[in-house]
């Protein structure tokens, strides 16, 4: 591993590694840091747009929110496919790892802002706190409104 990149390390509520790669780094922020890596994966089906082998992913990853955001890219035009929301406890950022707990809540939104919660039953069943789910479901619909308004959850937004 370089000095520009960072592993990045999320398991489950019972402790199981359940995704790990390691990603270059494009920022880093004492709250956050933004990596590129590129989907290693057969194809994923995300309802109408499909993740392939070779897309770019810029992940936006925070240190104090409830979830983390892949901006995708697609491998052959470098076209934004959609954007992954990841929902997480929120990460420790180390020199060299990025590590959060995966709290099996995702959301994939399309480009013309069509969204698909993928996972909500497994979310469901998770023996969070009510606090902790609260938050996330608030972090949930925060980013759904944002979407109904037109804005796209990128990077730098205040809520």
């Amino acid at each position: 591993m370089t000095e520009n990149e960072v592993t990045v390390i999320k398991r489950r509520h019972d402790g199981a590694e359940v995704w790990r790669y390691t990603g270059k780094v494009l920022e880093r922020t004492t709250d956050a840091v933004v990596l590129e890596a590129f989907f290693t994966r057969n194809d994923m089906p995300l309802g109408y747009v499909t993740l392939r082998h070779g897309d770019r992913m810029v992940e936006y990853f925070y240190a104090d929110r409830w979830y983390n955001i892949f901006q995708i890219h697609d491998v052959d035009d470098n076209h934004v496919k959609g954007w992954y929301c990841n929902f997480t406890r929120p990460a420790h950022l180390a020199d060299g790892v990025v590590a959060a707990d995966d709290l099996e809540l995702d959301l994939f939104v399309y480009p013309d802002g069509r969204i698909l919660v993928l996972d909500e039953e497994e979310f469901d069943a998770l023996s969070l706190s009510a606090d902790e789910s609260g938050q996330v479901r608030g972090a949930l619909e925060t980013l759904r409104r944002m979407v109904q308004e037109g804005r796209k959850p990128f990077r730098n937004f205040s809520e």
